[in-house]
């Protein structure tokens, strides 16, 4: 069984009235059991050289309905007004800025209109790093 442990620290000394330090642990398991995820595409990269809008990143198809599969997105560019947008089917989840990482549950439901998770890209010569980790 193989263990993925996800962690998050956000901290700051100035955002809020107060100092603020939170870090959360999650062990990634299967839906409705505690046996670990086993499946991975692996961390890959996908180079847009022109501007892209509505492009597939992640088709739902290839997935197994309702599970807990995990998904992690980074924009990899260095210009700071250069954006991805992410979307689930036609539903906006929001942008990720340059350096930017999102890491979210996915269902892969093909039940409704399009659980395909897309992308539309700010400007030419871009870069998007992501992985699913899932199960089948």
């Amino acid at each position: 069984m193989a263990t993925t442990t996800a962690s998050l620290t956000l901290s700051s000394s100035d955002l809020t009235g107060d100092a603020l330090a939170l870090t959360t642990t999650a062990t990634l398991t299967k839906a409705g059991v505690t046996t670990g995820l086993d499946q991975t595409t692996g961390v890959a990269r996908k180079f847009f050289a022109t501007v892209q809008a509505d492009t597939a990143l992640i088709a739902a198809a290839d997935y197994t309905d309702d599970k807990a599969h995990k998904i992690y997105i980074k924009n990899t560019s260095t210009t700071a007004a250069e954006y991805v947008t992410i979307k689930v089917g036609a539903t906006e989840v929001g942008r990720l800025y340059a350096g930017d990482w999102a890491f979210f549950p996915w269902s892969a439901d093909t039940t409704v209109t399009d659980a395909d998770i897309d992308i539309d890209t700010s400007a030419v010569n871009m870069t998007v790093e992501y992985l699913v980790i899932f199960e089948a």
